[in-house]
């Protein structure tokens, strides 16, 4: 009998949530994918649920060890960098681990479902909470090195979190709707106008 392990499951829900939708996925058909027992899979996940949230830690982590992105130190990111030069680089490495291919393949179907998934939203909430917690330790390291000001430092980091990510959607949006333009430069106006309000340069 084949032995299934925590990654080959992994796999195996990601390949049929991608064709299927996540609300399709049937820990059957997950076990089937793998070639193993139903009940072999309780050995590994207590639910589809746990396999889902497992799949999004998963690729996550795998996503950051391809880029070679590890834990920040936000004091040493800020040294010696404008701020412009800080939120490009906070952008792009984030970016750069979204559009891994996987976790494109693992968003698309998430972003479809969350409206009627709770597992889905669940994942959509945690994803929005680590950006917006990431950009509040920026920000306050920022602060601290005096290369921005803020009068309320978690407000402005969740404000400019959750533009940067709308942003990021609506760009997305119109590359698949094939309306593609210039439409980077927004995220680069943008950078550079919160510049000019918080900077202190």
């Amino acid at each position: 009998m084949k032995v299934a392990t925590k990654e080959s499951i992994l796999v195996a829900t990601l390949e049929l949530a991608s064709q299927k939708g996540l609300g399709a996925v049937s820990l059957s058909q997950i076990a089937k994918k793998v070639g193993i027992q139903k009940a072999s899979l309780y050995s590994h996940f207590s639910s589809k649920d746990e396999i889902i949230d497992s799949l999004y830690k998963y690729l996550r982590t795998k996503a950051k060890n391809r880029q070679n992105i590890g834990e920040v130190d936000y004091g040493a990111l800020v040294k010696g960098k404008t701020a412009v030069e800080v939120l490009r680089y906070a952008l792009e490495s984030y970016r750069k681990m979204n559009e891994d291919p996987d976790m494109m393949q693992f968003y698309r179907f998430i972003v479809s479902e969350r409206p009627f998934e709770e597992e889905a939203a669940k994942i959509m909430v945690a994803e929005t909470e680590k950006m917006i917690l990431a950009t509040k330790q920026l920000f306050y390291a920022m602060q601290v090195q005096h290369v921005m000001h803020f009068s309320n430092v978690d407000m402005a980091a969740f404000s400019y979190a959750m533009a940067v990510h709308s942003m990021i959607d609506y760009i997305e949006d119109k590359k698949t709707a094939g309306m593609c333009d210039d439409d980077e430069k927004i995220i680069e106006d943008f950078i550079e106008e919160f510049v000019r309000i918080y900077g202190t340069e």
